[in-house]
């Protein structure tokens, strides 16, 4: 599991080794939300792509070593106590948005510059995903209780439309 002090620590860490991180999945939604709604297993991270040398030797000096390598769409990291990181290298362009490589790679996932905003866990103020692009990123694929959880927490709290 990834308790919320997990996540702090790990973005002291990455803070620390000055790289940019964003926080998606169901942390980032709760990040949001400004307080946290369910037990999260792992946590979405998404990266500068160019910056990730510095991502993987800070979270090596934090214990975390790689489990799974699906490069360049992403990959895990896990730390000994069973906290897990699932990284995803982001592309940057000049505006601001950014793309990153999909297993179809005719089709990569495009963030617009809008999709970049600070949310907060415990209180601290934290660099996530936007509600918009949440919701882009969960659908086309059966959702999991968790994932329909997420949802429901995005249209409780901005009254936003979900696919489910």
């Amino acid at each position: 599991m990834m308790p919320a002090d997990g996540v702090l620590a790990i973005l002291s860490v990455l803070r620390q080794a000055q790289v940019a991180v964003w926080i998606g999945g169901g942390w980032g939604i709760d990040a949001l939300i400004g307080e946290q709604t369910r037990e999260h297993r792992d946590l979405d991270l998404m990266h500068r792509q160019e910056q990730e040398p510095a991502v993987m030797s800070a979270l090596a000096d934090a214990g975390f070593a790689e489990t799974l390598d699906w490069r360049p769409v992403r990959f895990v990291l896990r730390a000994p106590d069973g906290r897990e990181i699932d990284a995803h290298p982001l592309a940057f362009a000049e505006d601001g948005s950014a793309t990153q490589a999909s297993l179809e790679p005719s089709r990569p996932f495009r963030y617009p510059a809008s999709a970049f905003v600070t949310g907060s866990i415990g209180g601290t103020p934290v660099p996530c995903l936007s509600a918009e692009q949440q919701v882009e990123f969960h659908q086309g694929y059966e959702p999991a209780d968790r994932d329909r959880h997420d949802m429901a927490q995005l249209r409780r709290v901005f009254g936003i439309a979900t696919h489910f």
